[in-house]
């Protein structure tokens, strides 16, 4: 299962590669504007900055909601580095520019998936990943992780290459049910990867060990 962290911010992009675990980021207008980052010259920049640090994938998003505008914007966004994947939103011109990027060999990652049959038409169109997001189903009294594995089984099903990217993972037990389902990718704050080192019996015995060992010197 691969790790990417949700985020616009630098010192926690870094914090996550040092730990040696992260394999892309994924982030987006509204995680750009948390962070201070507007205008398309300053968050082109920081894509790149982004690229710097991190040593997988990057999903730099699409504004256009038009094909045309999408394939400009998506061309323009595969040249800034090798890394970079287009993210493109699942809407009817999404879905026709997908396949577009998918002819021309530009990785793609369909966000906004709330059902099956979105994620399907994504995988058809050539879609690298595919972006449902659990959290958001949850806020709505929606089982976001029973998508999950409607899509594990379809794809599995078919044989799509297309990865699962478990997105708006909130907390460290979303990251292991996934894990469980057979998502190939999550993404979630820093916290959520971060949450999987702790367990109290390991403080504990941690601190056991410490202590005899200090008894003995």
């Amino acid at each position: 299962m691969k790790f990417f962290i949700d985020t616009a911010n630098l010192d926690q992009i870094k914090e996550a590669q040092d730990l040696g675990v992260l394999d892309g980021v994924t982030t987006n207008p509204s995680l750009m504007a948390k962070e201070g980052i507007t205008g398309n010259d300053n968050i082109i920049n920081h894509y790149k900055k982004i690229c710097e640090i991190v040593t997988g994938d990057v999903s730099a998003e699409v504004i256009s909601t038009d094909y045309e505008g999408i394939i400009k914007e998506g061309e323009e966004l595969a040249k800034l580095h090798d890394q970079i994947i287009v993210k493109v939103p699942m809407i009817k011109d999404g879905v026709k520019a997908i396949k577009y990027f998918s002819d021309k060999g530009i990785k793609t990652n369909c966000t906004l998936v709330f059902s099956a049959g979105q994620a399907l038409l994504a995988a058809k169109a050539g879609a690298t990943y595919v972006s449902p997001f659990i959290g958001r189903l949850d806020d709505i009294s929606t089982d976001g992780l029973n998508l999950i594995a409607e899509i594990r089984l379809i794809y599995d099903n078919y044989g799509f290459d297309t990865q699962i990217l478990a997105a708006s993972v909130r907390h460290t037990m979303h990251v292991i049910d996934c894990a469980k389902i057979g998502a190939d990718v999550m993404t979630g704050p820093l916290s959520s990867i971060e949450g999987l080192l702790k367990h109290p019996l390991t403080d504990i015995g941690l601190a056991k060990f410490l202590a005899d060992y200090k008894k003995g010197n």
